[in-house]
């Protein structure tokens, strides 16, 4: 339990400093931690599960994308406000670091295991990402054409 705090503090802090450093509103500094926590504890549990890393950058973004929809339309700010900041826990920097350190080394065979694998996890962000964006266009065109069919019958019913 006390690691599971530790890793939604530490992982809200650092999406929070991301969006200081990014200048973000300040009324949305809360929410970007909350987005980068959210994305960060689905990555970590599914983890912890046996899942690979892949598959919780995945669930992670997935969750990050949903906490942002969320937040843009309650703050009334963009999307991208909370993405960005969100996203900072879940980028492989600490593996792209090996892959070039073990690259430079002459650790050849660890440095492309771990090239691959940070190439699978940043493809894993950005096809959550998309996926949510696409999710997310689905359903505002969804409500829109739900809209003008009742404004529709309201005519036709006068």
């Amino acid at each position: 339990m006390f690691n599971l705090l530790v890793q939604f503090s530490f992982s809200f802090l650092a999406s929070s400093a991301y969006a200081i450093i990014t200048n973000v509103p300040r009324r949305s500094l809360v929410a970007c931690g909350l987005s980068g926590a959210s994305g960060w504890m689905f990555y970590w549990i599914s983890v912890q599960l046996g899942a690979s890393a892949a598959l919780g950058s995945l669930l992670g973004a997935l969750s990050v994308a949903a906490v942002s929809f969320v937040c843009s339309r309650t703050l009334k700010l963009p999307v991208t406000i909370f993405n960005i900041p969100g996203m900072v826990p879940l980028v492989p920097g600490g593996l792209a670091y090996q892959a070039v350190r073990n690259l430079v080394i002459g650790n050849y065979e660890t440095a492309v295991y771990s090239t691959v694998q940070a190439i699978m996890i940043a493809g894993a962000i950005a096809l959550g990402l998309v996926l949510s964006e696409v999710l997310n266009h689905n359903i505002r065109n969804f409500r829109e054409k739900r809209e003008i069919l009742s404004l529709i019958r309201k005519k036709e019913e006068k």
